[in-house]
């Protein structure tokens, strides 16, 4: 990259982090306050449920297309763009009508909106700093996304006990209204459209793009997947199972209980974001994906045993390390692997929608072993669920290893990681 080139692409840095926070405020913003906000203004809980499902279920389903969709274009700022105008239209939407429809299909437009923003803010990252700077800037990204979900919970919590929840739906808009400002600060010209989506342009066949299939043929990125779907159907419902059996007990007050969990997580998430980039850098990806997988049977044990206000500290602290950990490796790995065949992105994808199913149906299994056999008994379960986890990463560690190893100083060769992850195919 000539001197020239470097400069659009360092002015690009500053509000690329400045979007991290933004955006994790603008996701996390609505969410946790939407359904107390729906049964404030008469709705059922049936309902309630019904509108958070099928837009959970619309962003999951639309996070792979996003991603191929973000790899495809040369605009990338654009699907940050308009999630964050979905988000300032659903506030509004929702303080001005508590309409079933309308609630629903902003829910839908929201999420369908936000599935692209996660592979976007990916896509943008590498476009600007390139394979050799990815896992360092993935990881201060992640760092600030943590720190901007902890600043928005407690925004949110104070504002909403201030002024009621109206004043969080204001907030969530303004900070939609953030990111789409600190997305356009980006120059354009500080993104490389090739270099976004992992493209090979240094082979004797510059500029081909693989087939969709490369996904399919990529050994590494489906024990990877396979690994984190057994994590995330484990860890999805640990934290509001841990929440439901600590104020069954008469052990914590509920929007007390909520916010400190939302704290000590994030907090956890920060230093462990931060850790998994260092340690990345010295040893590669696969030892952090060992521990953070490690770290949820070790919460089922504690959780299982530990139910009470005071549980909350160890209980989320290994939540922060695991999913904290997971935060910075997981895109750095996926875009390592996928290197060279100009479909990155959509690999990011592809990871994001199989642990949002795995999340998805974590809830529905772990509340059912709760229902039958007790909450202690049902976090032992959950935690075991990463023993699969951890079985498929040291089951195929000669495969993974090569394809998680330290990544090169230099992105002199782009395709390079590409060229390993296809001879592991």
């Amino acid at each position: 990259m000539t001197q020239a080139s470097n400069k659009p692409a360092s002015r690009g840095i500053r509000p690329l982090l400045s979007l991290n926070f933004f955006m994790a405020d603008m996701q996390a913003g609505i969410g946790p306050f939407l359904g107390v906000f729906l049964l404030a203004h008469g709705w059922q809980s049936g309902l309630i449920g019904t509108v958070m499902t099928v837009g959970g279920v619309a962003g999951m389903l639309m996070t792979t297309p996003a991603g191929a969709l973000v790899d495809a274009t040369k605009h990338k700022k654009f699907y940050v763009i308009i999630p964050g105008i979905c988000t300032v239209i659903a506030s509004g939407i929702i303080l001005l009508s508590q309409n079933f429809w309308l609630v629903t299909v902003s829910q839908i437009a929201t999420a369908v909106a936000g599935a692209a923003i996660g592979p976007a803010v990916s896509g943008i990252t590498l476009g600007i700093v390139r394979q050799a700077g990815f896992n360092r800037q993935n990881g201060h990204n992640q760092a600030l996304n943590h720190a901007g979900n902890m600043m928005g919970a407690g925004l949110s919590g104070l504002l909403g006990w201030q002024f009621g929840f109206t004043a969080v739906f204001w907030l969530a808009a303004l900070f939609g209204v953030l990111s789409i400002a600190s997305v356009l600060m980006i120059p354009s010209a500080a993104i490389d459209d090739d270099e976004a989506r992992g493209l090979d342009t240094t082979s004797g066949e510059s500029g081909k793009v693989g087939g969709i299939t490369v996904l399919l043929e990529c050994k590494p990125l489906l024990i990877l997947a396979a690994a984190l779907a057994c994590f995330h159907l484990g860890n999805g419902a640990m934290l509001p199972l841990y929440g439901l059996a600590v104020v069954a007990n008469k052990q914590g007050d509920p929007a007390g209980f909520v916010a400190l969990t939302i704290v000590v997580a994030q907090g956890t998430m920060i230093l462990a974001s931060l850790i998994a980039m260092r340690l990345a850098e010295k040893e590669g990806y696969w030892l952090v994906l060992l521990v953070s997988f490690i770290a949820l049977p070790i919460r089922g044990v504690v959780a299982a045993h530990l139910m009470n206000k005071w549980g909350v500290y160890p209980v989320q602290i290994l939540d922060g390390i695991g999913a904290g950990l997971q935060s910075a490796a997981v895109p750095g790995l996926v875009a390592r692997i996928l290197n060279g065949t100009g479909r990155v992105n959509v690999g990011q994808g592809a990871v994001m929608t199989v642990q949002g199913l795995g999340a998805s149906l974590s809830p529905a299994v772990g509340g059912w072993i709760a229902q039958e056999m007790g909450y202690g008994a049902m976090f032992l379960i959950l935690g075991s669920f990463a023993l699969g986890s951890i079985a498929l990463w040291l089951g195929f560690s000669p495969l993974l290893q090569p394809a998680c190893a330290r990544p090169p100083h230099s992105s002199s060769n782009p395709g390079s990681a590409g060229a390993l992850a296809a001879g592991a195919r």
